[in-house]
């Protein structure tokens, strides 16, 4: 496990890629309040320092776990399941993902929205069909016995490498189209 601070812990939830948000958000909201530094105006230095500190904590704890993609990247992360040189995708993914990006270093040289339109829909395509395989590893997470674990949190990595993979395809697709 890495030095990162345990923001499920902090906010009193179980590990989950599906936190309860409208618990998060109250929580969150609680903690503000209590670590308010208005309200701790004439405690000591030391004292406004912690509560500095434990407001910085909640807010960091939120704006991660209140975001889906940071919240997964969090996860891993603190799994060191994000470390350099663990992140080989599936050779089938990959070989899809190079015929993607060929078809798009066509659009530079040759404009062509029909082309365009076309790796889209198999950006999309291929998004749909990892969001469905991905969802009950997601939804059961915190349901799965310890010995579990960690097949789920390499499938989720994956799942995340490749959404990534995906959203550099969707950003270089955008600026074809904002060239167009």
């Amino acid at each position: 496990m890495s030095s990162t601070p345990d923001y499920f812990q902090f906010y009193g939830v179980p590990e989950s890629f599906r936190p309860d948000e409208a618990a998060l958000k109250q929580r969150y909201y609680a903690l503000s309040r209590e670590y308010h530094p208005d309200f701790h105006a004439t405690a000591s230095d030391e004292k406004q320092r912690e509560i500095l500190e434990m407001a910085t904590l909640n807010t960091n704890a939120y704006r991660i776990l209140s975001h889906p993609d940071q919240r997964m990247a969090y996860i891993l992360g603190r799994h060191g399941l994000l470390e350099e040189g663990k992140q080989a995708l599936p050779p089938d993914f990959l070989m899809e993902v190079m015929e993607l990006n060929e078809q798009l270093m066509e659009l530079e040289f040759e404009p062509d929205p029909a082309v365009a339109t076309r790796v889209e829909a198999e950006v999309n395509e291929l998004n749909d069909t990892l969001e469905a395989g991905i969802e009950p590893v997601l939804a059961g997470y915190e349901k799965l016995p310890p010995d579990a674990l960690p097949a789920a949190l390499t499938q989720v990595r994956t799942y995340y490498l490749k959404k990534r993979y995906l959203l550099r395809i969707r950003e270089s697709l955008a600026k074809f189209a904002a060239r167009s």
